[in-house]
């Protein structure tokens, strides 16, 4: 495993991290979870080398928290890294045009999530707080900030970060300009490319973390979907990949696989793209089963990508905007 630094924070990170939506289960994620399977995913992540994880109350609703928080007591000896997030108090992904912080993110909520975090946890101390949606119209606002310095002064956190709304990732510079924040969290992948536009080189400038994450598309760069394909009652990705999205997917993912190297799959070409930006600190596959924690964690021990694939790849960029189906 390769670590990288995590921008001014300094922390030393895994370059391929976990993420805990699909483990944590729970209403509204993905369909497929396995509580008895779990542990031992985390616990083979730790010992390849994995030292950075991700979740939020929201996945399972205190779930994901409280797994994480086992495998930390499992595991006593070694520094892992924990990020969670702050769920928007009206349960929106993403915010509405006309949301407001106090519908939002008003101070008290801050407080009260971060605590139940905390317990979830198991611990005294956040490594990385985030916002789990955000509005750069909130960003010069003084209230999420004096929540924000509060826990830092209590002790309760570290660093903070924002997880940017879909296809949104300049949808977080104005709060760059506060100087509150360390980390953003991106949705960063051969087809969404967009976050090198502006926002990298931001993040370069100015020692900013960057986690990203969906590097498989929902499923839609693993090259295992067909038009043909459902998933069951409950499992978001049904919207998502809804007309309008599944077979635009398909017919591109099947355009890629015509790039593969001999012996390369397409989550690992997706995967080492990602970390060829070396803006990127960390990217957070979602892991379920033990076949993938090995698969997405070897390739850390991979060369660089031909330059010339990478430039290839680039003309497989997709730039989308956010509509109702895609949260």
């Amino acid at each position: 495993m390769e670590y990288r630094t995590m921008g001014r924070l300094g922390w030393q990170v895994s370059e391929v991290g976990y993420g805990m939506w699909g483990i944590g289960g729970g209403p509204g994620g993905f369909t497929g979870w396995d509580y008895d399977t779990a542990p031992g995913c985390l616990d083979e992540a730790v010992e390849l080398g994995c030292n950075f994880f991700d979740t939020a109350w929201v996945y399972g609703r205190g779930v994901s928290e409280q797994l994480l928080g086992a495998l930390l007591r499992r595991h006593p000896d070694r520094r892992l890294y924990v990020a969670t997030k702050i769920p928007p108090r009206n349960r929106e992904w993403p915010p509405g045009p006309h949301d407001t912080l106090d519908d939002v993110f008003p101070a008290a909520h801050i407080r009260e999530y971060t605590e139940h975090s905390l317990k979830n946890l198991g611990v005294d101390r956040i490594d990385l707080m985030q916002f789990h949606v955000w509005e750069d119209r909130w960003a010069a606002d003084e209230r999420w900030q004096e929540a924000i310095a509060e826990l830092k002064s209590d002790g309760l956190i570290d660093g903070v970060g924002i997880s940017v709304n879909r296809w949104e990732p300049a949808n977080c510079l104005r709060a760059l300009d506060t100087g509150l924040i360390d980390v953003i969290q991106v949705i960063y992948n051969i087809f969404d490319q967009a976050p090198e536009d502006e926002l990298f080189a931001r993040a370069q400038r100015d020692g900013i973390g960057i986690i990203a994450r969906v590097p498989f598309d929902e499923g839609g760069l693993t090259g295992t979907l067909t038009a043909d394909t459902v998933w069951p009652e409950g499992d978001w990705r049904g919207t998502y990949f809804g007309p309008e999205n599944l077979g635009p997917t398909v017919a591109r993912a099947e355009r890629l696989k015509e790039l593969l190297p001999e012996g390369m799959t397409l989550p690992e070409l997706s995967l080492r793209f990602i970390l060829e930006h070396p803006a990127v600190s960390t990217v957070i596959p979602g892991m379920r089963r033990s076949a993938h924690v090995r698969a997405n964690l070897g390739v850390s021990d991979a060369r660089p990508l031909p330059a010339g694939l990478v430039e290839s790849l680039r003309a497989h960029r997709w730039d989308r905007t956010p509509t109702a189906w895609s949260q």
